[in-house]
């Protein structure tokens, strides 16, 4: 069975004014939009920096049986990946927890999220220094086996609060970003960074069925409507640059590359029925980096359109 690297990619909202809005939308509007961009981008820059701890937790995984620990008897001794200071993330994360506008179940979860993180934390720091250390060729893998006694709980306790935040973060999310889009609409009308908006929630959209380790099947009905409405963003994004020269700085290429990828791995889930065990999800990876170079670009894409 292939084992599928499980990456959760959150982008995070675009907040930059219009040089020039045509159409300014109402202040309260506005100003309504951006407190939930605000709050949004506090959490996602946290969700973002531990998602560390998901990659270490995978690291550690891909050579422990996670039920019986380590046994010494392991071929590679891979050890885990030591983790990013999030001190100013965890405290901008606490203070849009009681920040308007109010997201009741999101907001809820957050700070079970940050506690789980922050008992897992130590617990990673101290094996990711006893594996670098090779502490285990002389103690027999005695304290290895301490360490998974603890780490094993923190980070199935971790991976769970991630979950749930990470699905209500998704909600919140698709709501803002609709709302931004509007915004961006009201004040400049369909043009580059519109269509940039646009095709960054459509591929989203699409990131977000992707399988993973702990669901492997793809939903396909769904999963191929929202290939189509990226299609369709980006059908749009390129007529509006052939018309339009100069509109997307790098990003132009961007969004359709990754449509000639996804269209490809959907005839494969097809064949496989939705299993990307079965050889579907062998590019996976390459899915998931298109799109975090797009994250990436996007928010400068439109520096030059006019």
């Amino acid at each position: 069975m292939v084992k599928l690297l499980h990456l959760v990619i959150i982008a995070a909202l675009a907040a930059s004014a219009p040089a020039q809005a045509e159409t300014a939308p109402p202040a309260d509007q506005a100003e309504a939009t951006h407190a939930v961009i605000a709050k949004l981008n506090a959490y996602v820059g946290l969700l973002n920096r531990t998602l560390r701890a998901s990659e270490s937790l995978s690291r550690y995984e891909s050579w422990v049986n996670m039920k019986s620990g380590p046994t010494g008897k392991e071929r590679v001794v891979y050890g885990l990946y030591s983790l990013y200071d999030v001190r100013d993330e965890i405290e901008k994360a606490k203070a849009a927890v009681p920040a308007a506008p109010a997201m009741p179940e999101l907001d809820a979860a957050m700070p079970g999220y940050i506690a789980a993180y922050e008992a897992l934390a130590p617990i990673v720091a101290e094996a990711d220094g006893y594996y670098e250390r090779q502490d285990y060729k002389d103690d027999r893998f005695a304290e290895a086996k301490k360490l998974h006694a603890r780490l094993a709980p923190a980070g199935a306790a971790f991976k769970a609060e991630r979950a749930k935040v990470e699905a209500l973060f998704a909600a919140e999310k698709a709501k803002g970003d609709l709302a931004e889009l509007a915004m961006i609409e009201q004040a400049e009308g369909r043009k580059a960074r519109w269509h940039v908006s646009n095709v960054m929630i459509r591929a989203r959209q699409v990131m977000d069925l992707l399988p993973s380790n702990e669901k492997p099947v793809v939903a396909m009905p769904a999963f191929e409507a929202a290939v189509l409405a990226y299609a369709g963003a980006v059908k749009e994004m390129d007529a509006y640059g052939a018309a339009n020269p100069n509109s997307f700085f790098v990003f132009e290429s961007q969004p359709r590359s990754l449509l000639g990828k996804l269209r490809e791995f959907r005839d494969r889930l097809q064949k496989a029925k939705g299993d990307a065990r079965k050889g579907a999800g062998r590019d996976l990876t390459w899915i998931v980096n298109d799109y975090n170079m797009m994250v990436s670009t996007s928010r400068s894409a439109t520096q030059f359109a006019k």
